[in-house]
């Protein structure tokens, strides 16, 4: 291999890699100093208080599991700079990190829809990386699934849990009715529609640990919403229903 084939692929892996860094550094610092005078916790537990379907604060420490898996993929993607899958994979994720950026300073002025838009754009990207992957497609090697798969799964499980939470926050910030159905109604309506969306990842791909996000995430709505029936109930149900199918998938492919 030539020097320059050597070097080909580089720039694109040392802007992974800043893009990360750069992702954790403004989230960190949006925490203490953020733009908007609150940061994205202390919203949801005020502004966004009567949000029904947010989880308790204990499960925003994903965001750490998140961050671990990114490195360990930015450090694992230089030695892959060659391989095509993974290019793709890291305009897609340079993509991610950039708009998430950018999401942190809409959210925390409080504009709301702006962020919903922003947030789509987050989730566009890393689905696009997930299928470019080919995750839960077919076997690969323990480093590569742990390094690449799994960060992966894990991440662009949560931003799809995100989303929800992200337009459910902008009609509720909004005053929207909810044409006469009610919170807990549309609540339990968007719990089964990120269920189901769980459920279709898990049958296709078997993807484990985009399953398990769904499950962290549901049990702590239940922990949050203990006191309303109709949601805990069915955050339970649906979390315990993902369980027991990623479990069969798991069973039925040995």
């Amino acid at each position: 291999m030539t020097s320059t084939q050597k070097q080909s692929g580089l720039g694109l892996s040392v802007a992974t890699i800043l893009a990360i860094i750069g992702t954790l550094l403004v989230n960190s610092l949006s925490n203490f100093f953020p733009p908007g005078g609150q940061n994205v916790g202390e919203i949801a537990n005020t502004v966004l208080q009567g949000v029904m379907i947010t989880p308790a604060n204990y499960a925003f420490a994903i965001w750490g599991v998140i961050y671990i898996g990114l490195i360990s993929y930015g450090v694992y993607q230089f030695r892959q700079r060659q391989n095509p899958d993974i290019r793709r994979a890291n305009l897609c994720l340079i993509t991610a990190c950039v708009i998430q950026m950018v999401w942190i300073y809409l959210f925390t002025l409080q504009m709301f829809w702006l962020s919903v838009v922003a947030m789509l754009g987050i989730l566009g990207s890393l689905i696009r990386a997930y299928i470019v992957l080919g995750i839960g497609e077919f076997s690969v090697p323990k480093r590569y699934l742990w390094s690449v798969h799994i960060p992966f799964s894990i991440y662009t499980a949560w931003i799809s849990v995100a989303t929800v939470v992200n337009v459910a926050s902008a009609l509720y910030a909004n005053g929207w009715s909810g044409l006469g159905l009610g919170g807990v109604a549309w609540t339990v309506m968007l719990l089964l529609v990120a269920g189901a969306i769980a459920t279709l990842v898990i049958l296709q791909r078997g993807d484990g640990a985009f399953g398990l996000v769904f499950v962290w995430a549901y049990v702590a709505i239940v922990v949050r919403q203990q006191s309303v029936p109709a949601i805990w109930v069915t955050a339970v149900a649906i979390a315990v229903g993902l369980a027991l199918l990623w479990a069969y998938k798991k069973l039925s492919f040995r």
